[in-house]
This record gives structure tokens, C-alpha cells and sequence, in this order.
């Protein structure tokens, strides 16, 4: 038994004869992969589609802080390799796991790839109706205690209108303002073919916690329905309408222009 696990140490890979610290080598090779992944994240700007901006820095400083470590594990392994030492090498500092130390390892090198490979993409109409966006027509869950209106109505966004529905929510109060909004399209089931929402998604932290918004638009006559998840700018002017028994605003007479998804697609 002591022999065969004597010559299986001797058939692991060397550097000069000297037995290499593969445990340093592969906690090295896994801080530099998360630092890797998040500088992936942020410069192609996928970053926007996982986190609020406001919690960006944190995410910019762990992707300092993981590459700073993963380059000084693996300072470590070249001293030893360096110095010739057969024996010992540079060990983890002991601390109490859950998990066996090769599982843990295993399960973050797997997610760092797996982040490395994946693409996140903005949610979409199904996400929408998964989340419930009946449930928060014309409300959002931040409620402020004082919002005060500035500009012209055109310059409100999807989320700044149901805002003010949040403060005021007389519908009759903003008939006839002009309105000039962007978004994508969800289809409600139940709706007329001349309805549709124009919907986003709210950031709070991070992706996991969106929920989406938006508002209803009323189609000309003979006007076909776009197709859902098609991004737009709606520009027309504030009506109100009964939809699913309450006194709704809707956005009527609508001039409707696709536009490509912006790079930031989430309100905040």
C-alpha cells in the first residue's frame, strides 16, 4: 500500500526534480480565473446586466483584490520552485469548510469558467410575466415619500410615470400629456389586439431582485401589434381607459420607432 502511493507521487510532474505545489498552483489559477471573469463582465459591459451601478465598485474591487491574490499564490509556487525545496511548499491558511477542500475548489473553478463561457442577456417578456408585472401595473415596490415632477412630460421615463401614478394616482390628472417612452413589448393576455405594454425592468441591487414595469399603449386602427421583446420608442399623448376593471392611463395615438437594445436596458 505505502509503495504504490509512494510511486504514484513520483509519477506527478516536476520542475528540475523539484515536486511542484499543486494545490497553490490550482488556488492561483482559480482566484486569477474569478479576476478574469469580472474583468470580462465589465469590459464588454455585461456587468449593467448583473448589477446596479451604484454597487459596481465592489465589483471593480474584488477583481482587484482576487487578482492581487491570485498573482501572490502563485509568487509563492515560483519561490518554491525557485528555491528547490522538495519538501513542503506554500499551504492555505486552516480555517473551518463546509465542504471538503477538492469539492469547494472544484465548484469555484467550475462557476469562474462557466462565467467565463456565459453571456447574460436583459430579461425578456417571460421573465416579465414569470415576476409579475400585472401585479405591479402602476405601482412600483420604493415608494417615495416626496417626488417632485421637473421638465417636460416627454422627458419622463417608464419608471418616472409610475412614480408619479405613486404619489398621485389620478389617472384623469395626466390626460393629454405628451409622453415619449423606450422599452420592450409584452403582450397581456386578455388584452385586445390593439394593446400592448411597453415594459423595463427595475434594478434595485442585482438582477436577481428586477421586477418589471410598464405602461399600456393603444394602437391606431388597423395598426398590427409588434412582436413581443421588440424594443421601441413610443411617442404619443396620455388617455385613460378602463383595463382589468380600473381606470388605467394609456398611451394613445402612438408613433411607434424600433430601436436597438440599449446597452443599459434596466431602469434604477
Amino acid at each position: 500500500m505505502t509503495s504504490s502511493i509512494r510511486s504514484r507521487r513520483r509519477q506527478l510532474p516536476s520542475f528540475r526534480g523539484v515536486p511542484l505545489p499543486w494545490q497553490a498552483i490550482i488556488d492561483g489559477v482559480m482566484l486569477l480565473l474569478w479576476a478574469a471573469m469580472l474583468l470580462r463582465f465589465a469590459v464588454t459591459g455585461k456587468l449593467y446586466l448583473l448589477l446596479h451601478p451604484d454597487y459596481m465598485w465592489l465589483s471593480h474591487l474584488a477583481m482587484v483584490l482576487l487578482f492581487a491574490m491570485g498573482m501572490a499564490r502563485m509568487g509563492q509556487v515560483w519561490q518554491v520552485v525557485r528555491s528547490g525545496q522538495r519538501r513542503g511548499g506554500p499551504r492555505s491558511q486552516e480555517h473551518i469548510a463546509l465542504l471538503p477542500r477538492r469539492i469547494s475548489t472544484g465548484l469555484l473553478l467550475a462557476v469562474a469558467v462557466f462565467g467565463l463561457i456565459y453571456v447574460p442577456r436583459p430579461f425578456t417578456s417571460e421573465t416579465a410575466f414569470q415576476r409579475g408585472i400585472t401585479d405591479v401595473l402602476g405601482q412600483t415596490r420604493s415608494r417615495p415619500q416626496r417626488f417632485v415632477l421637473s421638465g417636460a412630460s416627454e422627458d419622463r421615463t417608464i419608471v418616472d410615470w409610475i412614480r408619479t401614478l405613486n404619489v398621485y394616482p389620478e389617472p384623469e390628472a395626466y390626460a393629454g400629456q405628451a409622453v415619449k417612452v423606450s422599452g420592450f413589448v409584452t403582450h397581456i393576455p386578455g388584452w385586445p389586439e390593439n394593446l400592448f405594454m411597453i415594459s423595463r425592468f427595475v434594478l434595485t441591487c442585482c438582477a436577481a431582485d428586477a421586477y418589471p414595469v410598464g405602461l399600456p399603449v393603444e394602437l391606431p386602427p388597423n395598426t398590427p401589434r409588434p412582436k413581443p421583446d421588440t424594443w421601441l420608442e413610443v411617442t404619443g399623448a396620455m388617455t385613460t381607459q378602463s383595463l382589468d376593471n380600473k381606470r388605467q392611463l394609456v398611451i394613445g395615438n402612438p408613433t411607434l420607432t424600433e430601436i436597438p437594445q440599449p446597452r443599459t436596458p434596466y431602469e434604477y
